[in-house]
């Protein structure tokens, strides 16, 4: 794929670890949601992030970059970003893209900041002319991690087919929700997961314990979705 530069329009902070970027590139980038771009640092140094949009008329990027003290591999990008304004990316990438043609009733599941794959196609999966129900099950370690908290409540309300289920892992005495590891979030809340497709962007661990006990509840591996499964 041609590397594209792309200038960076804003960086925002969404918590004290995380930050939203906005590009916009100076070609359009062709994808799909739930796909990646990778940030090109050099030559043979290609780091991938997830895009946190669909694709838009005006073809800008929204990336969730999390980097936490110690984690150079995102914290050099981000520095790089906020020294020169500018980016090289190639994309998209991935196999775990929305399947379109073939909608079901959807779960998404994500951890942390693989909450930026899970947003990308719940924005495209509310846009197209589906009533199919989506459900996405976020697991953050606090309340206060969960940046789009407060956005996601509202989609809840707006759009009748959608449910939203925050997942805290360590949460406060004023925490009514639900709590624990996300995935057993799910595994209390279906009885069968037979019908559905499911999406997943986390750890590594948790997408491989995932796999295992949604199959074990009856969910189709030809229906399961996450580029951690490229490699585990």
């Amino acid at each position: 794929m041609t590397p594209i530069s792309s200038k960076v329009e804003s960086i925002e902070a969404l918590t004290d670890v995380v930050s939203k970027i906005v590009l916009q590139p100076a070609t359009e980038m062709q994808f799909m949601a739930g796909q990646y771009l990778r940030v090109v640092m050099g030559d043979d140094d290609f780091r991938p992030f997830s895009i946190a949009n669909a694709p838009r008329d005006d073809h800008k990027l929204e990336l969730h970059i999390g980097a936490e003290p110690g984690n150079s591999y995102a914290g050099q990008v981000l520095e790089q970003m906020q020294k020169t304004g500018e980016i090289t990316i190639d994309g998209g990438h991935g196999l775990a893209q929305l399947r379109e043609d073939r909608i079901k009733p959807t779960i998404l599941l994500a951890g942390g900041t693989g909450f930026s794959y899970a947003y990308s196609i719940l924005q495209r999966r509310l846009a197209i002319n589906s009533k199919e129900p989506v459900f996405l099950y976020w697991g953050t370690k606090t309340r206060q991690d969960m940046y789009a908290f407060d956005e996601l409540v509202a989609l809840e309300k707006q759009f009748k087919h959608f449910t939203f289920h925050p997942v805290v892992d360590c949460p406060d005495e004023n925490w009514k929700g639900k709590a624990g590891w996300v995935h057993r979030a799910v595994l209390a809340d279906f009885v069968s997961l037979e019908p559905y497709q499911v999406y997943v962007a986390g750890r590594f661990e948790m997408a491989g314990v995932a796999r295992e006990d949604f199959h074990n509840k009856g969910l189709l591996l030809e229906n399961l979705y996450g580029d951690a499964y490229q490699f585990i």
